[in-house]
């Protein structure tokens, strides 16, 4: 475990009250139950700025203090952060065509018992930009106990929309189109993420399915008392992604704050990591960023999300900005254009998921770093 545990960099020990007011921000959220605690970090022109935690793993009063290198459940940012970056890393060695059909890849998807013949025309590239047609969410996992067969319930879901006419931001498109990427690259998404994703980018964190030993350095995300009947502590909270053994398209990914701004790090390079090797092209990581045209309307890019009003990525976040939420309380957002990025890792769910009160803290804690770099400019 000792392994895991990271220094803080100078630059964010030396303008650690250039962030007080942030810092503040969240103390008071932790006052107020908005989460038990928090880990948070600003990456500002290729420096790590601020670097920081406040709080416990859970609102008793001997629970473990937070630290800047405590790991988290990222839920959602799993979706960019492995997924997505697996789709971008296919797509550069030219293995992912995003206009490909799904049922090429599934053909279970087509197949299924629906006969609907909109299927045929969803696409990866729908599946990416939540524009497939299926819906956000479904409770698979209460009547599928298998992998194969959650599966297989996903695949046979039916569409709800006419594909590309309509945006549902979906867990199951990315548990789909995570098993789609599997299957043109012949090989699971944890393994792929591992060696073509965290390998180069130093990464020591971030995986599924963390060791036991690592249990200690990571909050619980909730007192399940109608699942699993336990503390969720070290496995992920999302019941479709345990369901699936942990390693999902849409969930399953954990890891600390420095390594989840070293992945947005990358993609302010270009796709360039520390040591200067290409994992994306700098066109991928534009083609992937850019606010898709269709549907009407849409925040969405292919993966990523990027600022409507109102955003919990605050008031200043460009518009060329990227970002994604995690329903267990985790937010990226990176500002292209500022070459800024800020991370926030929170365990809202615990004990229970009743508390909402972290979508009026993020857009004011995001607001309150970039006025800090803002004043300092």
């Amino acid at each position: 475990m000792t392994a895991l545990r990271e220094p803080i960099p100078e630059s964010a020990a030396a303008g650690r009250t250039r962030f007080a007011a942030a810092r503040a921000l969240l103390e008071q959220a932790v006052t107020e139950q908005a989460f038990p605690g928090a880990a948070y970090g600003l990456l500002y022109q290729g420096e790590v700025l601020a670097l920081d935690a406040v709080g416990r793993f859970t609102y008793e009063p001997d629970s473990p203090a937070v630290m800047h290198d405590t790991i988290y459940d990222l839920a959602s940012v799993s979706k960019v952060m492995a997924t997505t970056a697996i789709a971008m890393w296919l797509y550069d060695r030219r293995r992912l065509d995003l206009d490909l059909a799904l049922g090429e890849v599934l053909p279970g998807f087509v197949v299924g018992g629906h006969h609907d013949p909109r299927r045929v025309r969803v696409t990866l590239r729908h599946l990416l930009a939540h524009a497939s047609g299926l819906p956000g969410y479904g409770r698979l996992f209460e009547q599928n106990g298998t992998p194969s067969a959650m599966m297989r319930a996903a695949l046979e879901m039916p569409l709800e929309a006419e594909p590309g006419t309509r945006v549902e931001y979906s867990d199951i498109g990315f548990m789909l189109l995570g098993k789609a990427l599997e299957v043109l690259a012949g090989e699971s998404l944890d393994a792929l993420f591992a060696r073509e994703i965290a390998a180069p980018l130093g990464l020591g964190s971030a995986r599924y399915n963390p060791p036991q030993d690592w249990r200690s350095l990571i909050p619980p995300t909730e007192l399940d008392t109608w699942y699993r009947h336990r503390a969720i502590q070290g496995e992920v909270q999302d019941e479709n992604c345990h369901a699936l053994g942990g390693v999902s398209g849409h969930a399953g990914l954990f890891a600390h704050v420095q390594d989840v701004l070293r992945f947005a790090a990358c993609m302010l390079a270009g796709g360039r990591t520390s040591h200067g090797g290409q994992l994306f092209s700098g066109m991928t990581v534009d083609l992937f960023s850019a606010r898709q045209p269709e549907p009407p309307g849409t925040s969405r890019a292919l993966g990523w999300d990027t600022p409507s009003q109102p955003s919990s990525s605050g008031n200043y976040f460009g518009p060329h900005s990227i970002g994604h939420l995690g329903y267990a309380g985790t937010s990226l957002w990176i500002d292209r254009d500022r070459s800024l990025a800020a991370v926030l890792l929170t365990n809202r769910t615990w004990p229970n998921r009743q508390t909402k009160a972290i979508q009026q803290v993020r857009p004011r804690f995001h607001d309150a770093l970039l006025e800090a770099v803002s004043a300092s400019d």
